[in-house]
């Protein structure tokens, strides 16, 4: 479990399906099916291994090692991490993207002013 885990206060687990629109506060870790659009103007988005997400994302944070199909804007940083899979732009001020991640789309990193 990563530090950043350790926060979290909603968990949506592998057998999840969500279909619409997720606003929250905090940390969420999804693991499950979601299909919609993600918002948290201070919040962390967690996306583990198993997770396939048809959504754009729009947090502060972003951690990314499940499957992403959709624009992921970040006002302070997005993290991938193997075995991600992400299909859709990337924006925020910082941009991490390990090896072993399949990424196909733009990238753009922005002052922290501009990201939202």
């Amino acid at each position: 479990m990563r530090k950043s885990e350790k926060g979290i206060q909603t968990f949506l687990g592998p057998q999840t399906t969500l279909e619409g629109k997720l606003v929250f506060e905090g940390t969420v870790r999804l693991d499950g099916h979601l299909t919609g659009t993600i918002e948290s103007k201070e919040g962390m988005v967690i996306v583990g291994e198993k997770a396939v997400i048809h959504a754009d994302i729009l947090v502060h944070t972003a951690t990314v090692s499940g499957e992403v199909r959709g624009n992921i804007r970040a006002t302070d940083r997005i993290e991938l991490h193997p075995p991600a899979r992400v299909f859709g732009d990337l924006r925020s001020p910082v941009v991490i993207i390990d090896v072993g991640v399949t990424f196909d789309g733009k990238c753009t990193t922005t002052p922290k002013d501009d990201a939202a």
